[in-house]
């Protein structure tokens, strides 16, 4: 099942902009996971929204926003409480991918990246586990930001692990994307980006356009960063091995309650995720735990102070809509082999609609070090500019 768009049709939501500034005229799109005072936050769950009252606050950023000039026309489609990839959704169904019609649009922000892919939006915010903004961008090709873990307020949202939940959105230029982080990341003085070097595990682990497209792309540097040594975080498998059980972990300690009063009905993949989260023992997340504190350690040291890791967001472009369960699961971990660098890291994640396969747009992603995010916007407007 398709939906027309990646709007939530049977909870329409706008707010009129409450001041003036640098978004005036902007029109943007929220996931189903930030409150918005007087409406239910869903979460891609029919039985959670009928499980729960309207929210009695609305998220910052959306307030943020508003007051800067935007108007806020509307939430969007998420997969069931955002325990996914695919932006197939059992319930509502699966939001259109305007880049690649017969592909998947990416989740668990997929409803968010489809109306921004679409021309519905000049931005949505969407958040971003295990590669929820990230994904879904790469997928539609359009920019989408991972913000540094802990950077951006979170306030009065739906989480699925917070040790790893971030915050994000996406635009179709670098410049919008830019003007939305001068709102939502805080002021801050971070040393200059310098360097760019490319993450080589990544790489051999993406299709070979895209890896043979971002070597092209950078290989006399990006935005004025000069191309240094290969970087090695060693077996990608590694960070998806100790992101998943302490991710897991965590999301059934915020829902685990609540599927086991109501035992919901959860589409292929989120009902054995959830299952396989209910079995992990506090003990099991403990030494997922301190794995990822040391790749997070390992990943910080290559990034230093001023220096940017590069690869494809994601291996390939977006997998067909009718692609087997199966196949969805072994793209899912792949994915997630190259999404953890970030997630594990903490580190902030820009991805860039630079490269593509045979069937559609893959995404030319930016790690920048801790604080980065404004800067890591600015190359991509630099970028932009000097197209």
């Amino acid at each position: 099942m398709t939906l027309e768009n990646g709007f939530l049709d049977f909870d329409p939501v706008q707010l009129a902009p409450t001041g003036r500034g640098p978004l005036d005229g902007l029109r943007f799109a929220v996931k189903d996971v930030y409150d918005i005072a007087g409406t239910v936050t869903g979460i891609g769950h029919p039985l959670y929204r009928q499980t729960h009252s309207p929210a009695e606050h609305t998220s910052p950023l959306v307030d943020t926003l508003l007051a800067a000039g935007a108007e806020l026309v509307g939430k969007t489609h998420t997969d069931e409480l955002t325990y996914s990839l695919a932006g197939q959704n059992a319930h509502y169904g699966t939001p259109p991918n305007p880049a690649v019609p017969d592909g998947i649009p990416g989740g668990s922000s997929s409803g968010s990246a489809s109306v921004v892919a679409a021309g519905l939006v000049d931005f949505a915010l969407g958040s971003d586990t295990g590669g929820s903004v990230r994904v879904p961008a790469s997928y539609c090709g359009i920019y989408g930001l991972r913000p540094t873990h802990g950077l951006v307020d979170d306030r009065h949202t739906a989480h699925l692990a917070k040790s790893f939940d971030t915050l994000g959105w996406f635009a179709r230029d670098a410049a919008t994307m830019a003007a939305v982080g001068r709102l939502l990341l805080p002021a801050a003085s971070a040393p200059a980006l310098t360097g760019i070097r490319w993450l080589s595990e990544a790489l051999d682990m993406a299709g070979a356009e895209p890896a043979e497209q971002l070597r092209a792309l950078t290989g006399d540097g990006f935005a004025g960063l000069t191309l240094e040594q290969e970087a090695s975080v060693g077996p990608l498998d590694a960070f998806f091995e100790a992101f998943r059980p302490a991710q897991a972990f965590e999301a059934w300690q915020y829902f685990g309650d609540w599927i086991t009063t109501h035992n919901p009905q959860f589409g292929p993949g989120v009902r054995e995720r959830f299952a396989a989260a209910a079995a992990i023992t506090p003990a099991r997340a403990a030494e997922a735990r301190a794995a990822c504190d040391a790749l997070r350690q390992r990943v910080r040291e290559l990034v230093g102070e001023h220096t940017v890791l590069c690869l494809p967001t994601t291996p390939t472009s977006a997998i067909p809509l009718n692609a087997s369960d199966q196949e969805v699961d072994q793209v899912r971990l792949r994915t997630l082999c190259m999404t953890a660098v970030a997630g594990t890291s903490g580190l902030p994640q820009l991805s860039l609609p630079l490269l593509h396969d045979a069937r559609g747009p893959v995404g030319l992603s930016l790690i920048g070090p801790p604080g980065s995010d404004q800067a890591l916007l600015e190359l991509a407007v630099k970028w932009e500019q000097s197209q």
